[in-house]
């Protein structure tokens, strides 16, 4: 797995502060997408224990309370992704008692495949839908279209 961006403290994608995480890989290469760099999946660095290690850390730090983590793209549901993030994820539910895990993904609920669905135990909440430009509305919170759904799963 490759990432673009990662942010220790991030205000914007979720609520509360964050880390939030934006990796490679996206099938859906949406118009009007505002993250066009991530859709190669080999484009970005290596995800490595190294990350992982600083993404833990910082979610741990008592110095600036966050309450979880934002996983975003690139598709973090991207099949080349589902391994690291699968990682990821147990590790963040393991190791940092109280924070909540989002993750942001152009695939719908109810197209997952098996596959994807490892995923969804392991998260608070999904926010799903491929970006659509003609359903872009700046007052939705948490999206960017009117046809994306946020889905709270715990």
């Amino acid at each position: 797995m490759n990432y673009h961006k990662y942010y220790p403290v991030d205000v914007v994608n979720g609520p509360g502060t964050r880390c939030a995480l934006f990796v490679s890989g996206c099938e859906h290469q949406c118009r009007g997408c505002y993250n066009q760099t991530t859709w190669p999946v080999d484009s970005g660095f290596a995800f490595n224990s190294e990350m992982e290690d600083q993404i833990i850390n910082d979610l741990n730090d008592t110095r600036i309370k966050r309450r979880g983590l934002s996983l975003s793209g690139g598709d973090p549901l991207h099949p080349a992704n589902i391994e690291g993030i699968l990682k990821l994820v147990k590790r963040v539910h393991a190791e940092c008692q109280g924070k909540d895990i989002w993750l942001w993904t152009g695939y719908k609920l109810d197209e997952l495949s098996e596959y994807q669905q490892q995923i969804l135990p392991w998260i608070d909440v999904l926010v799903d839908g491929k970006f659509e430009q003609e359903l872009a509305d700046p007052s939705l919170l948490w999206r960017g279209s009117s046809n994306q759904v946020v889905h709270h799963l715990k």
